[in-house]
C-alpha cells in the first residue's frame, strides 16, 4: 500500500521479488491494470494507480486492492481519473462494510458503477486536459509549499533575533544615544527576586492566620528557599544590560495541574484548560475548553491568573502559552503552570523565548519516557536565556507581534490557496465526465458503436483478450 502515491495516480515498482514467494496470499495484477484501495483510510486518501512498468509485466500486491481491467473501450487513465473523483470516492464510502478501523469497499460496489463513456480519442483528449491541468496545479501547490517552508524559516529566524537581542534596538544603545540612564535587566531582577520572597511570606503569613497561628518572631522567615544563582561561567556574553535567567530564578511557583476524568466534566463550574484548548500563537481558547465542579479551596489553589505560563508536560512537547483571559479557569492534568514573579510583560517574553529554536530542541529533547516522552519543571526550568531590561522586553514583544501577525497571514493565505487548488482539482474531474472540459469531434467513432462491436466479437468468440478480473460497466455518451 505504501508504493502507492495518494491522488497521483503513480506507484513505485521497484520492489522486486521472484514470483514463488508473492504467488500466494497476494493480489495479482498485470501491466495496465488499476489498482484502487479498499480499506479506510487509504481509500479515503486517494490511493489508486495504474501498473506500468512491470518486471515481466506481472505484479503482485496488498490484498487491500481491488483490481480494475478496462477493455478495450476504456483508457487506464480515464477510469484512473474517475475513480479519483471525490464523489467516487464518498460513494464508496458510504458501502463500505466491516468493523471500525478495518471497513472496506466491497466487490459489489464497483460491479454496479457505471461510467460515462465519450469515444475513445475523445477520452485521450480528457486525460491530456486532465494532466495539463493538474500539472499547473501541482506546480502551483509546490510554490505554496515552499512559501509554507519559507515563512516557517523566516519565523524560526525572527524569534531566534528577538532572544538574542537582535531584533530592536537595546536599552543600553538608546540610553547611549539619548543621553539617558536605563534599568538594566540585573536590577529587574532584584526586583523581581524581592516580589517573589515578599509574595511568600504573605502567603505563610495568610496559612498562620488562617490557622489561628501567630508568629512570635521572624524565625519563620528562614524556611523561605532562595532560588540558586546561575553559574554564568560557560555561559556566550549577552548584549548589554541583559542578564542571565532561567525559570527558576523569575518564577513565583511552578505547579503540575490536576488530573481529572472525562466523567468529571459538568455543564457548570470553572473551565479545566487541556493541552487541546492552546493555540499554535500561545492564546488559550477557553469556547473549548470543558467545565468541572470544584470547592472554593482546591479552585483557588489552581486558579489560573492572568500572565501564567502554561507548558504542556505530556504529549505535544514544545505546545506552550500564557493566559491572559479573566475567566475561572485551572490548567489540567498536562500542563505545568507558571507563575513569573514580575510583570506580564516578562511572561510572554519567556513564552517567547520557549517558542524559538532554542526552546523547542530542549523542550522536545527534554521529555522522558516511551511512547509517551513527559517533561518535568527541572528540566524545563534547566534552560538559561537572557533576560533583556523590561523597555526592552515591551519593545521586542511588539515587534514580534507585528512580524509574527505578518507571518500568521501569509501563511493563511497560502493554505487558502492550497485549499482553492484541490477544490479546482475536483472541479476540472467533474468538468472532464460531464463533457464540459474538451472539445468533441463529430469525426469520432461514437462510443456505441465501438461497444456494438466489441459485443459482436465476443459473441463470435472473435475476442481472445485475457478475462478480467473486474471490468467496469459504461455508458455510452451521446454525440
Amino acid at each position: 500500500m505504501a508504493s502507492v502515491e495518494e491522488l497521483t495516480g503513480r506507484m513505485d515498482t521497484s520492489d522486486v521479488r521472484l514470483w514463488r514467494d508473492v504467488k500466494k496470499g497476494y493480489t495479482r495484477f498485470q501491466e495496465g491494470d488499476l489498482l484502487f484501495a479498499k480499506i479506510t483510510p487509504c481509500m479515503e486518501n486517494g490511493k489508486a494507480a495504474i501498473a506500468c512498468g512491470l518486471a515481466s509485466g506481472a505484479g503482485a500486491g496488498s490484498t487491500e486492492f481491488h483490481v480494475l481491467r478496462p477493455g478495450p473501450a476504456l483508457q487506464p487513465k480515464f477510469l484512473l481519473q474517475y475513480v479519483l473523483r471525490e464523489e467516487f470516492r464518498k460513494a464508496a464510502r458510504s458501502q463500505m462494510t466491516g468493523t471500525a478501523g478495518q471497513l472496506r469497499v466491497p466487490s459489489r460496489f464497483l460491479d454496479a458503477q457505471t461510467i460515462p463513456l465519450p469515444p475513445v480519442p475523445e477520452q485521450r483528449r480528457i486525460v491530456s486536459a486532465i494532466e495539463s491541468y493538474f500539472t499547473r496545479l501541482d506546480e502551483a501547490v509546490v510554490s505554496l509549499e515552499r512559501v509554507q517552508r519559507n515563512l516557517k524559516r523566516y519565523r524560526a529566524s525572527v524569534l531566534k533575533a528577538a532572544v538574542e537581542g537582535r531584533l530592536v534596538p537595546t536599552e543600553a544603545e538608546l540610553a547611549r544615544a539619548e543621553g539617558r540612564s536605563y534599568e538594566p535587566a540585573s536590577v529587574l531582577l532584584e526586583r523581581i527576586l524581592a516580589e517573589r520572597r515578599r509574595r511568600w511570606e504573605e502567603g505563610e503569613l495568610a496559612k498562620m492566620k488562617a490557622s489561628g497561628k501567630a508568629p512570635k518572631d521572624n524565625r519563620w522567615k528562614a524556611k523561605y528557599a532562595e532560588p540558586v544563582a546561575l553559574d554564568t561561567t560557560d555561559l556566550p556574553e549577552l548584549p548589554e544590560g541583559w542578564c542571565w535567567v532561567d525559570l527558576a530564578l523569575v518564577k513565583e511557583f511552578s505547579m503540575y495541574g490536576p488530573r481529572f476524568s472525562s466523567d468529571d466534566y459538568s455543564d457548570t463550574g470553572q473551565l479545566v484548560l487541556r493541552t487541546s484548548d492552546i493555540s499554535e500563537s500561545g492564546k488559550v481558547n477557553v469556547t473549548t475548553a470543558p467545565k468541572i465542579l470544584l470547592d472554593h479551596d482546591e479552585f483557588q489553589k489552581y486558579r489560573a491568573v492572568r500572565g501564567d505560563l502554561l507548558i504542556t508536560r505530556t504529549g505535544s512537547l514544545g505546545t506552550l502559552a500564557v493566559f491572559d483571559d479573566d475567566v475561572e479557569a485551572i490548567p489540567g492534568a498536562y500542563l505545568i503552570q507558571y507563575r513569573i514573579a514580575g510583570p506580564e510583560v516578562l511572561s510572554w517574553f519567556c513564552f517567547y523565548v520557549f517558542k524559538s529554536p532554542n526552546g523547542q530542541t530542549h523542550l522536545a529533547r527534554g521529555g522522558a519516557g516511551v511512547g509517551r516522552p513527559n517533561l518535568n519543571a527541572p528540566t524545563i526550568e534547566s534552560l538559561a536565556f537572557g533576560m533583556p531590561p523590561l523597555e526592552e522586553q515591551s519593545r521586542i514583544i511588539a515587534e514580534l507581534n507585528r512580524l509574527l501577525s505578518i507571518t500568521d497571514s501569509l501563511s493563511q493565505e497560502c493554505k487558502g490557496s492550497q485549499q482553492r487548488c484541490t477544490r479546482l482539482r475536483q472541479s476540472i474531474l467533474r468538468w472532464a465526465f460531464e463533457g464540459r472540459l474538451v472539445d468533441q469531434d463529430q469525426t469520432d467513432e461514437p462510443a456505441s458503436v465501438l461497444l456494438e462491436r466489441i459485443r459482436a466479437e465476443r459473441e463470435s468468440g472473435i475476442d481472445k483478450s485475457t478475462r478480467s478480473p473486474r471490468r467496469a460497466k459504461a455508458t455510452s455518451t451521446k454525440q
